[in-house]
């Protein structure tokens, strides 16, 4: 195990796993995907279907009949966790709704400013089916998109191995989250289907959820022609911790993050070297017990590092310089450590918040920004879905007010049709 104690070594440099495909290789591929998509429709979304997901589904649309039957093909019980995970997204992105309002305010006489919140018109919601069929990312961002008041919202999902297309659990919770439209469709020609339409599907506004590397290359090419919410990548984990948290907790919670994919990534800032041994040893005894240690191990010995720090203050600031996706806190003043940090996708406080509870039951989002953009971005939540459009409305009295200075300021950049406007609003 990789323990790092000496300064030259302590920067929270990941080297991560050099992908088969190269950049170029993909970019290249999405490229063509995207163009096939937007000349061949319908048919090419199908055949890039039966190539890449050995499943070529009737029609690309979900019948309402299908989502009907999947709650008889999950256990009562999985609807019910899902009816509670639901619940709490649900609750928490209405709160977020409430925490911006629409303003109007008289700035000065005659001049009223102010701005509307406009959810966009449709959204196109991209849930993953990759090693794991992941409801829990169907919830995430269909239902902020709901309480937002999306018009429309599409949802898209690859079929899955062993399933007549889209995984039933996946299909409940699209339903369950309120999707209008469900489509069996996975990849970048997904994408390429929601931008640009197809004769069966028309385009959206916004394109939200996460996927591989085809499908965030895909979002980053059709970006412009339609919004979307970020380009995500491998999921990543800080760990900062003293001696006061249980080494077989954060050895558990390193793991948990590594077993999403072998591109991810988990770093433990920790406060002593006897803490960073006993974790090391504690995540060597869980993989000999973890239903999913072949790809967890694997990510843990590519990608895993354990650094010793000498002060919390220190932990602060190499987790900052990170901007990690997950980032939590398990200390004795677990409160104080976490409210000098700044860049994190989501923030975990306490030893009693683990990040499988953001995954799924918390409330919060777990569609988060990765590779340090926390350094400038957030998460899916409600307000991805919002347009915070301003307006202004003059009377007579304020016209006269503005116009002069606007005038003059024109003429100072040369926009003399400016200027004019601006001129003929201030005419007695």
């Amino acid at each position: 195990m990789k323990i790092f104690k000496d300064a030259a070594r302590k920067r929270c440099e990941v080297i991560r796993k050099t992908e088969e495909a190269s950049v170029e290789q993909v970019e290249q591929t999405v490229r063509e995907i995207i163009e096939n998509v937007r000349e061949g429709g319908d048919k090419a979304v199908l055949d890039y279907t039966e190539k890449f997901d050995a499943f070529k589904p009737p029609k690309l649309k979900v019948a309402p009949e299908a989502v009907r039957m999947a709650y008889s093909a999950v256990e009562p019980k999985t609807v019910e966790n899902l009816q509670f995970a639901a619940s709490r997204i649900q609750d928490f992105a209405r709160r977020q709704r409430e925490t911006v309002k629409e303003l109007r305010c008289e700035i000065s006489a005659g001049v009223t400013l102010g701005h509307r919140l406009i959810p966009v018109g449709s959204c196109g919601c991209y849930v993953p089916a990759g090693r794991y069929p992941l409801p829990s990312s169907a919830l995430m961002s269909i239902i902020p998109a709901k309480t937002a008041g999306v018009g429309r919202i599409a949802a898209a999902s690859p079929a899955s191995k062993g399933f007549d297309g889209i995984h039933p659990a996946v299909l409940v919770a699209m339903d369950m989250a309120g999707a209008d439209e469900i489509y069996c469709m996975g990849g970048a020609q997904a994408i390429a289907a929601f931008a640009y339409g197809t004769p069966s599907i028309p385009p959206v506004d916004l394109i939200a959820g996460p996927g591989n590397r085809y499908v965030t290359e895909a979002k980053r090419q059709v970006s412009g022609a339609v919004g979307i919410d970020m380009l995500a990548g491998p999921s990543e984990v800080v760990i900062i911790a003293d001696e006061s948290a249980d080494p077989v907790w954060i050895a558990a919670d390193a793991l948990s993050c590594c077993e999403h994919d072998p591109n991810s990534w988990a770093v433990l800032l920790l406060r002593s070297e006897k803490l960073a041994r006993d974790v090391a040893r504690e995540i060597e005894e869980a993989l000999k017990s973890l239903e999913t240690a072949e790809l967890a191990g694997k990510a843990w010995s590519d990608n895993g590092r354990i650094i010793i720090v000498d002060s919390l203050d220190e932990a602060v600031r190499l987790s900052d310089e990170t901007a990690p996706e997950h980032l939590q806190v398990m200390t004795e003043n677990s409160s104080e450590v976490a409210a000098k940090l700044r860049n994190f996708g989501s923030l975990f406080v306490g030893c009693w918040a683990p990040v499988p509870f953001g995954d799924y039951v918390s409330g919060s989002n777990h569609i988060l920004p990765t590779a340090g953009c926390a350094r400038f971005s957030n998460g899916v939540n409600v307000h991805t879905f919002l347009k915070i459009s301003t307006f202004q409305e003059i009377t007579p009295e304020g016209s006269k007010f503005l116009s002069p200075r606007c005038a003059y300021l024109a003429g100072v950049e040369g926009l003399h049709g400016h200027r004019r406007s601006a001129e003929l609003r201030g005419l007695p």
